[in-house]
């Protein structure tokens, strides 16, 4: 099942609406064949891994982390392929939450006489599809809140410079992120500031989608982000001025703390966005961990001091029994800089 997981990470951030999904089909202790859902539209996992291999499956054991389709989509059912290819057990990490699935690729097979084990290294199997479960399951992506600050908590200087408060090999480590995201999200704040291309720039690496929170619809026409490869969506309010950019314009309802973020997130799930990564500023991070929709935080620390300036969540500030909790989940170096992965536990904690 480790296995599974580790091929259906190659396709990350690149098969949303569907889920990463990875397959391994072993006969006499031996891997005969192994394949991935590559994107949406391609063969899935369970197809692929059956393409990949030449020997004779009757008989084999497939693995895999989530429960094979049972429906025609784009695709025809996995269950079908398997039954085809006279597979003998196929082990299960988690049941599918889609309604079109939700046990009956499982059921199906059972009925077929394939002995089916479900469960197998299922909190694994979860974390990989941990957007897809909550896309399908409460209708928003998950969100991850980015922040490079200083130890002080500053992500800018007195005079709003931020470029760079972290070293290269952080900078390096978040173009990775990127290219492992559905989407990247900034406030105008952020727009009008940095001027952002909201790029992935590695090698072989892909963009998220661009996603600009601009309520007044602000935006200059000239801006890095609507030349990018991929046409942003803008979500501005429903008063905002019209005008004609070079970008997807979504209107949506303004509460007093801005523009609905639960609206922007349900339209992000309906364009297949699993996975968002917010980039700030702090009036941004802010809103999202006020609405409770912030899943985690990733915080590159600068070992440096700036004692002033802009800090990475904005806003008023708040008692000791009001305050946001996170729990760490890990921690590790990079180059000059320290990444600190958080879990959002309590969204105004009284610890």
């Amino acid at each position: 099942m480790r296995r599974c997981i580790e091929l259906a990470r190659n396709a990350e951030g690149r098969t949303a609406p569907n889920p990463m999904v990875g397959a391994v089909i072993v006969r006499a202790g031996v891997a005969i064949g192994e394949g991935w859902h590559v994107k949406a539209g391609e063969a899935h996992a369970e197809q692929d891994a059956l393409d990949k291999t030449t020997e004779d499956t009757r008989g084999a054991t497939m693995y895999v982390n989530l429960e094979p389709c049972c429906h025609h989509g784009r695709t025809a059912p996995c269950t079908d392929a398997i039954l085809r290819a006279g597979i003998a057990r196929v082990v299960v990490g988690m049941v599918d939450p889609n309604p079109i699935v939700a046990g009956k690729g499982i059921g199906l097979l059972r009925a077929a006489g394939v002995a089916v084990e479900v469960g197998v290294g299922e909190q694994a199997c979860r974390e990989l599809n941990a957007g897809y479960l909550k896309a399908m399951c409460r209708g928003y992506p998950r969100v991850w809140l980015k922040v490079a600050s200083t130890m002080d908590g500053r992500i800018a200087d007195v005079s709003g410079r931020s470029q760079w408060i972290t070293g290269k090999e952080a900078r390096r480590v978040v173009h990775q992120m990127r290219n492992s995201m559905d989407a990247i999200l900034v406030g105008s704040g952020t727009l009008l500031t940095d001027d952002p291309a909201l790029t992935s720039r590695i090698e072989g690496g892909r963009d998220p989608l661009p996603v600009i929170l601009d309520s007044q619809l602000r935006c200059p026409e000239d801006a890095k982000v609507l030349q990018s490869n991929r046409r942003p969506v803008i979500y501005c309010g429903m008063d905002a001025v019209e005008r004609d950019l070079n970008a997807d314009i979504v209107r949506v309802p303004v509460n007093e703390n801005g523009l609905d973020l639960k609206s922007v997130l349900k339209d992000l799930v309906e364009r297949g966005v699993h996975n968002l990564l917010v980039e700030g500023g702090g009036t941004v991070h802010r809103s999202f961990l006020d609405a409770d929709l912030a899943d985690r935080l990733l915080l590159f620390m600068a070992p440096k001091i700036l004692a002033g300036g802009a800090g990475f969540v904005g806003g008023s500030p708040l008692g000791l029994n009001q305050g946001f909790g996170f729990r760490l989940l890990s921690s590790r170096k990079v180059g000059p800089d320290l990444l600190l992965d958080f879990e959002v536990s309590d969204v105004h904690g009284t610890n």
